[in-house]
Order: C-alpha cells, then structure tokens, then sequence
C-alpha cells in the first residue's frame, strides 16, 4: 500500500496514509518513514495527518451529526474528516475545500459520493455553530479523546484532567538542549537571535522557541552545540549525579537523546547504550557523531540481560521504559486512536519485567532512575510500589523538579509547561 503514496496531492497522501494508520495500527512517524510520498508541500500533508488525529473523535462527532447512517467505506469517512478538519481549523475558503475534497474523490474510486461529500461539507458551513451546540456537553467530543483514556486521566488526576485534556491538543513547543560544555545557554539565545530566531530560557540548558524551525537552520546545529529535546527528558541526566569513571547502562536508549546528554554531562562515563533493536541503534549512532562522544552501543533486550551483559555491575542505570507514551499526546496525537487499555496492561508488564531484570545488574549503592512519558500510574507509581513490595532492597530517593507534582515513589510531570514525565530514582542498599 505505501508505494502507492508516491504522489503530488497533500490531501490524497494524507487520506491514504491515515487510511492505513487506521487498518494495519501504524503510527505516523513510521507511515512517513515507510511512504516515499513527494509532495509540493510536507507541511501541509503533516498539518492534515497530525490535525486530523489531534481532533479526531471532536469530528468524528460532528460528522455523525451531519450523516444518516456513517458509511463503510474508511477512504470515504476519512475524506469527510479531513474537509471538516480543513473547515474548522485551518484558514481555508469554504469553497476550496469543500472542491477540494469532491475531487478526492476520483483518484480513490468513490465518485459515487461526491453527492454525501458535497451535501455534508457544505452543511457544515452552514450550520456549524447549531451542529457544534448540540455536541456541547458530550465530554468525549469536547476534549477530543476516546472514552476510555479520558475517564482514566479523570480518575487518576481528578484536579489536573482538564488541564491534560486540553493541552493535548495542542500544538508541542519545540524546546532545545544546549550543549553547555561548548556554549553557555544565554550566549546560544544571543545567537538564536542573530540568526533570526526568537525564544526563552525554560531551565537549565533548555530554550523553548517561540516558532519550530528546520533542525538544520539552528545556528551550530551540526557542530553539536544544541540538540531538541524536551525540558522533562532533560531531567534525567541531572537526576543521576554522574561522576567520572562511573560505569553507566542506558537502557531502551533509542533514539539516543538522554544518552547524549548523559555524556555531555559527564563525558567521561562508560557508557553502555542498550536497546533491542539494530535499526534504531542507528539513529543513537548518528546523535553521538553529531556530538562527537563515544558510547558503547549494544543490540538486546533488557528482559533477557544473559544474552548481552558481560557480568560487571553498573553505577548507575536509566530505564527508558517503553510505555504508553499517554504524556506526549501533543507531539504524537495518533496515540488516542493507536493505544487501547490492553495495551497499556501489556505495556506494564514489560517494565514490570524490565524492572525485575535490570536490578540485579546495579552495585549496592547503585542508583537506578526509572522513567516513562506515561501520566498512568499504572506504568508509574503503581509500578514502583509493587517492585518494592517485592525487594527488599530499594530505598527510594525524594524528587522535587521544578514542575509537576511529588508522588508516594517519585514524580509526575504533565503536558503543559513540558512533556508528561514520571521518574523515580531507587537506590540499592548495601553499600
């Protein structure tokens, strides 16, 4: 199918690549990596593919409203989406979309409803604010999340859900990590500046700019004087008071952002960059050249450490954990169509496992820093309450970060003034 998106059409791509986001549950970075879609303007093909997932169950609702009976074809329910998201969140003319759209409908082999397509559009032109009064207090259309996660983010964090809720369909800041051992955060500002760019200090290395750019146009960009990344996932390094010599295990490293950034801080770590996949072990590889610093890469898993570990112990460990990633909706939106609660219990079992595996591998005195991009505390608290119930060698260290709120066994960050993180830093008794 995805040879199928070499094409010039921004609103065909996007239909297609939806469409199969949707029968074969990829996501849309990997649809992008897989498709060679060449078309005049990437821009827009990512503003309708994220867009639409971004606010997919508000206008799911609002067509539903606008049908008689919701039609089997996905190509044909998508087209409708896709009109209704360009009608009320991008500053199009009526008429281009709603022609637009009609034509869409040729190259996918559904003339026969250029009639429903046409008749529903133009209805909504019409009568939006009629249409959306009606869906005014349905909680699910409102926030624009499946059911099921919003009554968990309701439950599990009664004063923060709204908050959550909507900064998760924003639009994600992009927020840099500068280098400090090469240029001093308020000189890099100075040289956003001259180079045309505007933004603030948000924390120690971390600048938010004002707009996205192209990695490339940041001044230094490829000499390593500054990577992206979050404010949240810049914690980690800092949380695991790294000293020299210290023999250090990233695990479920990829793509490699806190690995750097652990070696930027400490350069010289023995770092050993773990993640189970070769392909994405890559892409770690291209960030420390970029940087210039050196880790050990190795391709294993964490839930089977006899096949990889060579038996010395770690100082220091930081657990990645793979998760449901519900704390970065924002930057990845098809998480709300992508992730089920069967999921997020299989999920948990992972970093149960994860957990049980990697503890044997620390020193006594040893530091293990747990961390998810998950607001669940089913992947976060919950999980470290029922590792320690079951070790008896775990003390747990306090956290207290700038944003977000203490917890029983660590801290919980929320999609706001960063990313949705939780960290929770154990260390091994006996030293």
């Amino acid at each position: 199918m995805l040879r199928e998106i070499v094409l010039k059409s921004e609103r065909l791509s996007a239909i297609l690549l939806l469409n199969e986001l949707f029968k074969n549950r990829r996501s849309l970075n990997e649809l992008f990596d897989l498709s060679q879609a060449q078309v005049e303007n990437p821009a827009l093909l990512k503003a309708l593919c994220f867009g639409l997932c971004r606010h997919y169950h508000e206008l799911n609702a609002i067509a539903l409203q606008l049908v008689d009976k919701k039609p089997k074809k996905e190509r044909l329910w998508l087209t409708l989406l896709s009109g209704l998201y360009q009608l009320k969140y991008m500053e199009m003319p009526d008429y281009a979309v709603v022609k637009e759209s009609v034509a869409l409908l040729k190259p996918l082999k559904l003339q026969w409803a250029k009639g429903l397509v046409n008749a529903v559009l133009r209805n909504f032109c019409r009568n939006q604010a009629t249409i959306e009064a009606k869906l005014s207090n349905d909680e699910a259309c409102l926030y624009s999340h499946p059911q099921w996660l919003l009554q968990a983010i309701q439950r599990v964090w009664p004063e923060h859900w709204q908050s959550i809720a909507k900064e998760n369909n924003q639009h994600p800041p992009m927020v840099l990590r500068v280098n400090t051992k090469m240029c001093q955060v308020e000189v890099y500002l100075e040289k956003l500046a001259e180079s045309g760019f505007t933004g603030s200090i948000i924390g120690e290395q971390a600048i938010k700019l004002d707009k996205p750019c192209d990695v490339w146009q940041l001044p230094g960009f490829s000499e390593g004087f500054v990577s992206v990344q979050d404010s949240a996932a810049q914690q980690a390094a800092h949380l695991l008071s790294l000293q020299p010599s210290m023999r250090v295990l990233d695990a479920c490293c990829a793509p490699g952002g806190k690995t750097c950034h652990m070696l930027e801080t400490e350069p010289e770590i023995a770092c050993i960059a773990l993640d189970v996949e070769n392909r994405r072990l890559s892409k770690v590889q291209e960030n420390l050249d970029r940087l210039n610093l050196q880790a050990r890469l190795v391709c294993g898993d964490g839930l089977n450490p006899d096949a990889w570990w060579d038996g010395q112990l770690f100082d220091r460990a930081l657990l990645d954990a793979p998760c449901s990633a519900t704390g970065v909706i924002r930057r990845h939106p098809d998480i709300k169509l992508l992730r089920t609660p069967e999921e997020v219990e299989s999920i948990s079992q992972v970093q149960k496992g994860l957990l049980a595996s990697l503890w044997p591998l620390l020193k006594p005195g040893g530091l293990l820093l747990y961390a998810t991009c998950s607001i669940l505390p089913i992947e976060n608290d919950e999980q470290i309450k029922n590792f320690c119930d079951n070790h008896d060698d775990v003390t747990i260290h306090p956290l207290q970060l700038e944003h977000g709120v203490q917890t029983d066994y660590g801290w919980q960050m929320f999609p706001e003034i960063t990313d949705g993180f939780y960290y929770s830093l154990l260390e091994k008794k006996g030293a």
